[in-house]
Formats: structure tokens, sequence, C-alpha cells
């Protein structure tokens, strides 16, 4: 077994950078999925597939009700394994009984223990748009998104330098998928907005600290277009949150380790969406 560093603590001088970890290990994980299954070979699964962009916007768009993007995640760097007996479809299933807008499948393997089959096996089990959440740094990897049956993909602005956010928002387009697009600063959103971004995600934790600032979402909705959907992520543990950033002009929530980690997550999912 892979010892990983514990991040348990927040980022200070000589901590490692979750961030810079995860993308140096997904170019490696992807290298070595490239040579199992080549461009072509995915090129043909995705084509097989059709995806709905526009059903994943208009789910997080609804003006009624709370959008909630309920998260498949098995392990998380910060606390280790959340679900023991972790099965995502059966997981995914309980979210749509619950009233989610979309659910969000954690594929990243060496970080979080997810795999692009946990992505597979909940397209098989629900018929709710769904998003890939990923560390996305190449092409292949929106390709593999569409081929396992997502809707949408997470691109992390932090991770990508301008130019290859725009040339991989590019490929969202032309693969038919829809892009959330995650900043956690004013300079990132800047970026997002510049480079076409039509779904922004607010993320209260920092990647590179891991330190969570509620402020985040509360300070960014004040620059964010009106013609953008704005999607607010992580720290959100109770319906108050979402009624509070609800009224600040977000439109949806992604919400994941408070929901995995309860003995009842259908109910902890009714009771953030209901009061």
């Amino acid at each position: 077994m892979t010892l990983l560093p514990d991040y348990s603590a927040s980022t200070h001088a000589g901590t490692p950078d979750l961030l810079t970890a995860v993308v140096g290990a997904t170019r490696v994980a992807v290298a070595e999925r490239r040579k199992l299954i080549p461009n072509g070979q995915l090129e043909r699964e995705a084509a097989a597939r059709t995806p709905r962009a526009e059903e994943f916007r208009a789910a997080l768009a609804r003006s009624e009700g709370f959008n909630v993007i309920a998260e498949c995640k098995r392990r998380s760097p910060v606390r280790g394994i959340l679900q023991k007996d972790y099965d995502p479809a059966a997981l995914a299933r309980v979210y749509a009984r619950a009233g989610a807008a979309a659910i969000s499948v954690l594929t990243e393997p060496s970080f979080f223990d997810g795999s692009v089959e946990h992505l597979k096996s909940v397209r098989d089990a629900v018929d709710l748009p769904i998003l890939r959440k990923e560390f996305v740094v190449t092409e292949y990897q929106l390709i593999e998104a569409r081929a396992a049956g997502a809707d949408a993909a997470l691109l992390i602005v932090a991770a990508l330098e301008d130019n290859i956010l725009a040339s991989l928002l590019a490929s969202v387009e032309a693969l038919g998928l829809a892009a959330l697009v995650e900043v956690h600063d004013e300079m990132e959103l800047e970026r997002a907005v510049g480079a076409g971004a039509g779904i922004i995600g607010v993320n209260n934790r920092n990647l590179r600290t891991l330190e969570i600032g509620l402020e985040t979402t509360a300070r960014l909705i004040e620059r964010m277009p009106g013609d953008v959907i704005a999607i607010a992520e992580s720290g959100l543990r109770t319906h108050r949150d979402l009624v509070r950033l609800r009224d600040a002009g977000y439109h949806g929530f992604l919400i994941g380790e408070v929901l995995v980690t309860d003995s009842a997550p259908g109910r902890a999912l009714e009771a953030l969406r209901e009061g």
C-alpha cells in the first residue's frame, strides 16, 4: 500500500501542497490509462453516449427549492475513509430519492479512492445529470468522462494555465458536455469569467492549504456576473447555510462529506434541502 502524505493539518512551510501533488499523480495515472485504452478506442466509446449538458445546467438554474449536487466520495485526504462500505450506485439512488438535482462522482484514484468505474455504475443507477469530479488536466479525461456517462466535468482554475483552461473549455463544448469551473479567490474568478465559463463553483476550501473559509462564497458572489450559474462548494452543513447563500445569489450547492459521513445520507440531504 502506498502511504500518502498527511493532509489533516493546514499547509504551512514544509507541508505538502495537495493540489500540486494530486495534479502530478493525475498526469501519471492518465498516461497509464492511455496505454490501456488509446484515444481512438476511448473516442469510439464516447461516441456511443449522448451527454445531457443542458439538463445539467437546467437542474442547477431552477429558481424553486435548493439545487444540490450530491457527491459520491469514498475518501478524503483530510478525513481518510468516509464510508467503509462505499457503494456509489446505491448512494446515488439514495440521493435521487432525497431530491438531489444532480450527482457528483469523485473519480480521482490516488488521494480519493475514486475511479471511472464508479462513474459508470452511477450512470447505470440513476437518471439524474452527473458531474465527473476530477482534477482534469488533459482532453483525454474529458473524453473519458463522456465515455463513462457523465454530462458535465469539473475544471479547477487553480490547476490550469489560461491557455489550457480555454482549450479544455472548448473541448468540453465539442464533446457536448457542460463544465463546472471551480475558483476560490478573486483572481481565479476573473480568469474563469475571462475564459467564458457559464457555470462557476466557488470553493470555500483552498486546495493548496485545505483551509475552509465560509466567507469565500459570500465575498466572491459580489463579483459574479449576472448571467453565470453560481454554485457554492465545501463547508456547507446546514439548511441555514443554503438559505443564506441562495439569498446571496447562489443557484446551487455541491455537498459531499456531510452527506457521505451521515448514517442516513438521504435524510441528511432532505434536512439540508427542507430544513
